[in-house]
Formats: C-alpha cells, sequence, structure tokens
C-alpha cells in the first residue's frame, strides 16, 4: 500500500451498528497488527470513547474524523484507504456522498442498507463513474441481503454442479429466527416512507421486484408474492409476509441480471415466513400479515407515524442488548427446482440475532473480503451484488469466521 494507510475504514463507527462492528473487527483483526484498519466518525469524543471499550490496544486504533456531508475530507479519507465500510443510514440522509467520493475515487465500498428507492438513485448516478475509476461498490451487506443472495448463489452452484442447470424457481422460507429492531433500522423505514408520501410515484419502484435489476428489453415474468396468510405445499404448512422480501428480491435478481441470467430469464423467487401447520398455523400467519399490514399503514401517515417515532418504536442508537444479540439466531430454508422438475433443498443460518450480531460479522466480513480476496484485475468497477462480487470467497469467510452455515439438505 505504497500510499494507503489503511485496508479499510469503518465509517460511521459510533452508530449503533458501527460500534458492534467495530468490536468485532478488534476481536478479529486487533490494532496495530497486520490488518490496517480505522474508524471513522464525526465526533472526535465518541469516537475515542468506542476504542476505549476495545480493549489493552484500543487506543492503537486510528482515528479519523469527518462529516458524511464533507466531500473534502471524505476524499481524503478515501485517499487513505482500499475499502470502506459504511454503517451512516438512513443513507438516503446520510450516505450519497461517500458513494459518489468512492465512485470517483475508485476506492471500493460497502454497506448494510435497505433501502431500495436510494440504491436505484446511487445506480443511476454513479455506476458509470464507478466503472471508469475501478471502485466495486457493494451495497446490501447484512442481513439484507447476504443469507438470501449468498443462498440462492449457493443453491444454483449446487444445482448445476448435480443437474446441469439451475433452479428456474427458488423459494425462500424463514423457518426460524430471534432478533430485535434498532432504531437506526426504523428510522430508514420512516425515511422511506416519508419519501414515499412526498413522492408517490415511488410506491411503483418500490413495487416492482426489478426495480434495480439492469435493464433488458426481454420481457420479464411475474413474480410470486406472499401478501397474506398462504398456504405452501413445499413446506406442508402456512406462510406469512416476510418484511425484509421487499429488499431480498431486489438484489437477487439483480444478481441473476449481472450474471447474464445464470439462474435463467424465467427465474422466479419470493421470500416468506414458515407460521406452522393447520389452523394454528394459518390463524398466526394471518396475524402476522395483518400486523405488518397495519404498521405500515400507520407509518405511512405522516401524524401516526409521528406517534410511532415518539412512543412506540426505538430510538436512533438504541437496539437488542448484547445478550439478545448473542442469543439471537435464524435459520432460512431455500426450495429450488429445475426446468426438468429435479428439487434441490439448502439452509443457512446464522448464530447471532439477524439484524445486528450476525449482520456485524457479515459486514465485518465482506470489507475484509474487498480489500484482501479481489484484486482489482480480477472484478471491474461498478454496482455489484454480494453474490456478484464476492461469492464464493465471502462464503467461505463468513463459514469459517462468523457463524454461518451454506449447506445441502437434499
Amino acid at each position: 500500500m505504497p500510499t494507503q494507510a489503511h485496508h479499510f475504514v469503518v465509517f460511521g463507527a459510533t452508530s449503533f451498528v458501527g460500534q458492534i462492528l467495530t468490536r468485532y473487527l478488534y476481536q478479529r483483526h486487533g490494532a496495530g497488527g497486520e490488518v490496517k484498519w480505522a474508524i471513522a466518525g464525526r465526533s472526535t469524543t465518541k469516537l475515542d470513547q468506542l476504542r476505549q471499550t476495545l480493549g489493552a490496544d484500543g487506543r492503537k486504533l486510528p482515528m479519523i474524523v469527518c462529516d458524511a456531508a464533507d466531500e473534502t475530507a471524505l476524499r481524503e479519507l478515501c485517499r487513505t484507504t482500499r475499502a470502506v465500510v459504511s454503517t451512516v443510514g438512513p443513507y438516503a440522509l446520510h450516505g450519497s456522498t461517500l458513494v459518489k467520493v468512492c465512485a470517483e475515487t475508485g476506492t471500493d465500498y460497502c454497506d448494510l442498507t435497505g433501502e431500495v428507492q436510494w440504491i436505484k438513485r446511487m445506480i443511476d448516478a454513479h455506476e458509470a463513474t464507478a466503472k471508469a475509476s475501478g471502485a466495486r461498490i457493494i451495497h446490501c451487506c447484512g442481513f439484507d441481503s447476504i443469507p438470501s443472495d449468498l443462498g440462492v448463489h449457493f443453491l444454483q452452484r449446487e444445482a448445476v454442479a448435480s443437474f446441469g442447470q439451475p433452479a428456474r424457481r427458488v423459494k425462500l422460507r424463514i423457518k426460524a429466527f430471534r432478533g430485535g429492531f434498532s432504531g437506526g433500522t426504523v428510522a430508514s423505514l420512516m425515511n422511506v416512507l416519508r419519501e414515499v408520501s412526498a413522492d408517490p410515484s415511488l410506491r411503483k419502484q418500490l413495487g416492482n421486484p426489478y426495480a434495480i435489476a439492469p435493464p433488458t428489453a426481454a420481457q420479464r415474468p411475474r413474480q410470486p408474492d406472499v401478501q397474506f396468510a398462504q398456504f405452501d405445499a413445499d413446506t406442508g404448512g402456512w406462510l406469512a409476509p416476510f418484511v425484509m422480501a421487499a429488499i431480498n428480491t431486489r438484489i437477487v435478481h439483480r444478481s441473476n441480471g449481472l450474471s447474464g441470467h445464470a439462474y435463467g430469464a424465467d427465474f422466479a423467487y419470493d421470500e416468506a415466513m414458515m407460521t406452522g401447520t393447520g389452523l394454528k398455523g394459518r390463524l398466526t400467519a394471518a396475524g402476522i400479515a395483518v400486523g405488518l399490514g397495519g404498521f405500515m399503514l400507520a407509518s405511512a401517515i405522516g401524524p401516526t407515524r409521528q406517534l410511532l417515532e415518539r412512543y412506540v418504536v426505538p430510538k436512533p442508537g438504541e437496539g437488542p442488548s448484547p445478550k439478545e444479540q448473542e442469543t439471537g439466531f435464524f435459520d432460512l430454508r431455500f426450495i429450488g427446482l429445475t426446468a426438468s422438475g429435479e428439487t434441490l433443498r439448502c439452509k443457512v443460518t446464522g448464530d447471532r440475532d439477524p439484524g445486528y450480531g450476525s449482520t456485524a460479522k457479515m459486514l465485518g466480513e465482506a470489507v475484509a473480503c474487498l480489500a484482501f480476496d479481489l484484486p482489482k484485475h480480477d472484478l471491474p468497477g461498478g454496482f455489484w451484488t454480494p453474490a456478484t462480487a464476492l461469492g464464493d470467497k465471502l462464503i467461505e469467510r463468513l463459514r469459517a469466521h462468523a457463524g454461518l452455515s451454506f449447506e445441502r439438505l437434499g
């Protein structure tokens, strides 16, 4: 690194997720060792307080003080590093300048956003620049959407190896998970709903499963979408809508498009939660659907959204406790069907709560993968997905270090 002091920088390190990520990276790599990394944010005091919580060598970790809106300071940050990992959501409010600067300076970048409308704006504004500079930009490197995107990638790899063809229909079914929401996640959701209120045309964009897929002249198939209680013959039980499907499905379809439709031009994909069998399963699915629909409706209306933000949902900086993160988990099942009728089942599991404990480990391994495992000549610049950019290399890292499993069931 002749002109670069760091392999990667954590930007927004004092945010709720940023602190968890920083602690994970310190446990993995220490400070002042072979892996050169730094933390960055706008408050010297908060950054130093975070370093003091790390351990005996925490003070050896370099700090970079800069604001998310300070383009000059962000350019200087990018000059010092190969890659940046950002945790400054809501990204539509705080993340755009850093993506612009990374695209212009050729600096690799990843984040954990789930904001489809913002991702599309970034692609439209900066993809040509990133391709020219060599910057690899990868959104959605947390629970949104690594388990979904890499889970489909893993299943398709197994399908081609076994059957000589990909699965043209894949279902993701959430068998079990335990975890909570942070104020940052809620703030991102509320900001999306504010944008929709201000610009109703965004509803159509957000409802399009191909919203961020590369453009094509070919007609694309209508996609399945579980919106209420629905029986699923493949699992023998009832399904409920899964709130994260609205971003995960978009990332999976972008992966298919970026890979030259390696999953097939008629590829279909959906996600849903398993709620059990019989009347209990059906009532549980209906209850989840009604509750989710009611929350979204209330959040879409200005006055009730303000009441929810003030009295109900967690505030920015709040989230699951360390114990809740440690005792959380997720178990996702994938069912693939080829054009010839062969069926393949896989599962992806994680050993921490999905949105924070596990997300921090996924994000940490994603930025390390960018910095160490992906030379510039191996992948050109542009806006990629976890599967198309990091793929098997990241799966290996997640298995070895992040408590994730990727298994074929049959």
